[in-house]
């Protein structure tokens, strides 16, 4: 792993970084970036649309132009292109769900020391929590999926693959791509009954209702949909610990047809469990919100498909933009 050579500049600056966070998440959650859209507008003029202060509007304002995610030109605040492309929500690649989740974690994190302390889980689970919290991590999966979706589909083999288990699939974001690079596939999201209505919403949005459905169920205390020739299982073993994910992919070679294909996609860490550095900081997270979740290796990961009986495991030419790796074993 290659070494930092801290200094107190440097500490100072990452002791610090979260200023820059809680700025832009303010941006969102406040709407700046959606109520400019096209516009150029003083800060009084925004802060009318907004019921806000126009002082303290203006403050926010110029640090989101010092940020460069807004121009300040005169006394009128306009979109970056880039904030208009990301932050507006009208655009179609919005990202202010997962942001807004992200917002959403920042006060369980100032309890990490709590939660070293204790073992425990210093916050509930997203998926579990009011209809805003709730739909802020499910789109917010949604916006991290659609960004590495289309090539993961492309890299696949779903040749001859008839129907698809996506489990624990949120929206159903890996089985629309999935579905749409695959002409002849059908897919199954199989998630809690609360997820129904975004993911039925979100396959709606792609013309593929007549592809994709819905099980309703949990993976860990329900059987898993049978039929099935082929499963993906993306970010959904980290929020477990060892013997559940045992229990899961276990389920699930169970379930499948003979000769199914089971993807696990995950951010996976080496084997020496301190790199790469995103997967490190999502177990912290992990640790703040779920019982015994936590990020996996390879090694762990293939284990685990080994010990369900699965052959012929082997790991992806695949890297997502945070670490993230496609492991594929096939059902005997």
């Amino acid at each position: 792993m290659e070494s930092t050579q801290w200094n107190p500049g440097s500490l100072l600056q990452l002791s610090g970084y979260y200023w820059k966070t809680c700025i832009l998440h303010a941006g969102v959650k406040l709407e700046v970036f959606s109520f400019l859209g096209d516009r150029t507008l003083s800060a009084p003029e925004l802060a009318s649309h907004m019921d806000a202060d126009p002082r303290a509007l203006e403050v926010l304002l110029n640090a989101l132009a010092g940020l460069n995610l807004l121009t300040k030109s005169g006394a009128g605040f306009s979109n970056t292109a880039e904030a208009k492309k990301f932050l507006c929500k009208d655009s179609p690649q919005y990202i202010g769900f997962m942001i807004m989740h992200h917002q959403q974690l920042v006060d369980s994190f100032n309890k990490i020391p709590e939660a070293v302390k204790s073992g425990k889980p210093v916050r509930g689970r997203a998926s579990l929590q009011d209809e805003e919290t709730r739909k802020n991590f499910l789109m917010g999966m949604f916006n991290n999926a659609m960004a590495i979706a289309p090539k993961v589909a492309k890299i696949l083999d779903l040749k001859d693959r008839k129907l698809l288990l996506d489990l624990g699939g949120g929206p159903g974001t890996y089985a629309i791509h999935f579905c749409k690079e695959n002409p002849e596939l059908k897919g199954v999201v199989f998630d809690l009954p609360t997820t129904e209505p975004f993911m039925r919403q979100t396959v709606e949005r792609f013309a593929l209702t007549g592809r994709i459905d819905f099980a309703p169920g949990s993976y860990l205390e329900n059987d898993i949909p049978q039929g099935f020739d082929a499963a993906w299982l993306s970010h959904i073993l980290h929020g477990e610990g060892p013997e559940a994910c045992q229990d899961i992919v276990s389920k699930t070679a169970q379930a499948a047809n003979p000769g199914a294909v089971v993807w696990i996609h995950e951010f996976i860490l080496d084997d020496t469990m301190d790199a790469p550095l995103f997967p490190t900081l999502f177990s912290i997270n992990m640790l703040l919100g779920t019982e015994e979740g936590r990020a996996y290796s390879q090694s762990q990961l293939m284990d685990m498909m080994r010990n369900a009986g699965m052959k012929d495991i082997k790991r992806l030419d695949f890297k997502g933009p945070t670490d993230s790796g496609i492991i594929q074993g096939i059902v005997p």
